[in-house]
């Protein structure tokens, strides 16, 4: 028996400088090892991610700012070009609002602050496009039914209906913060799983600035032919950009934005009856006035249908617009890294004698013709 006591002292001896258990009890539960990760000794660090695949979008699946701002020091951090290479989508229309096709290089003048430059590339034709669909869809305009939500959703599905088997789109609807419904695909399946969605709005802010600028700053880096898309009221109620950051900010993405301006028809109803105050009626003037002025800038185009009707003309139209546009590219004679905005001007001007081209219809006449272009870019900085 004192044999027996001894053998327990000295075991409980041992247990007592060995320390507790260090394996946890089974009844608590502990993290999950990360795929990949080696587990087999203390020290094991998580073994490195595959390689994203290459079709994967380039907008991250969540709206993430700190995302986007370690996604932009990568970036930056990898910039080693020693020439300023400025590429420039122009598109030119008539004044019915098509595009003029023919056009040669000799007849395209750039100037950056004035200052005349040598157009070095030259490119023209139908291209896939990359389009984000921006959508307005909130409370405060498109509650379940009304006909602010059946305007919406009527101009979106008929616009994803004119994408081609090319063309890669994303869905982004916000009110009080964005949403991306579906990343960049060309998959129409999960398109139309996305737009299935829009069907209750969550709150009644609309928070327009901020989901254009989000949007925007993630497609700047995407190559070829971008736009965003920008469907709905142009009311912002509560972003934390304001409506100058959220101007330079469009300006210096290089990201052309397209807007459809819904309520009008609302609009003209509510005034012929009184029911709109001179207020709100300021309210939209100053919002269509916004989408114009982002557009303009941008190098896209503004459209405000007063009817449903009018929709697949507006799409056609813009579609058109961004398959038909003229590539420029040029070297900047400036090649300072100083982070400002250069200013561009696009014109079209006779070879011969530098004045500017004169357009005629089939019958002779001669017709205004506008040409959109990005109003300027930001210039890089120098890597320190």
């Amino acid at each position: 028996m004192k044999v027996l006591l001894l053998v327990l002292g000295l075991s409980a001896l041992v247990w007592a400088q060995d320390g507790p258990n260090q394996s946890g009890s089974a009844t608590v539960a502990r993290p999950r090892p990360k795929p990949g990760a080696t587990t087999n000794t203390p020290d094991a660090q998580p073994a490195t991610p595959a390689p994203a695949d290459d079709t994967q979008a380039a907008i991250p699946s969540k709206l993430s700012p700190k995302a986007t701002k370690d996604k932009s020091e990568q970036a930056d951090a990898t910039f080693t070009a020693e020439t300023n290479v400025v590429t420039v989508d122009v598109a030119v229309l008539d004044n019915k609002g098509n595009p003029i096709p023919g056009l040669t290089k000799d007849k395209f003048r750039i100037l950056e602050d004035n200052v005349p430059q040598t157009i070095s590339q030259f490119d023209v034709g139908e291209a896939p496009m990359t389009i984000a669909l921006v959508i307005e869809f909130s409370n405060r305009f498109q509650q379940i039914y009304s006909r602010g939500w059946f305007e919406t959703l009527n101009d979106v599905y008929l616009f994803s209906q004119m994408l081609k088997p090319d063309d890669y789109a994303a869905v982004i609807a916000f009110d009080l913060k964005a949403e991306i419904l579906t990343d960049f695909t060309n998959d129409r399946a999960k398109l139309q799983e996305a737009l299935a969605r829009l069907r209750v709005a969550g709150f009644s802010e609309s928070n327009m600035f901020d989901a254009l600028t989000d949007t925007a700053d993630r497609m700047s880096k995407i190559e070829g032919r971008k736009a965003i898309l920008y469907i709905g009221s142009g009311i912002d109620t509560f972003s934390r950009m304001t409506y100058d950051k959220t101007r330079k900010s469009l300006q210096e993405s290089g990201v052309p934005v397209y807007s459809v301006g819904t309520m009008q028809v609302t609009r003209m109803m509510a005034e012929s009856s009184g029911m709109m105050g001179a207020i709100a009626n300021l309210d939209f003037l100053q919002a269509d006035n916004e989408l114009r002025t982002f557009a303009k800038e941008t190098g896209g185009q503004a459209f405000f249908p007063r009817f449903l009707q009018e929709m697949p003309q507006v799409f056609n139209s813009l579609t058109k617009s961004l398959r038909s546009e003229y590539t420029l590219g040029y070297s900047s004679n400036n090649q300072a890294r100083d982070g400002k905005f250069r200013r561009i001007s696009v014109q079209l001007v006779d070879p011969e004698t530098g004045q500017p081209v004169r357009m005629t219809d089939e019958k002779g006449k001669p017709f205004k013709y506008t040409i959109v272009a990005k109003a300027g870019y930001t210039a890089p900085r120098a890597v320190e």
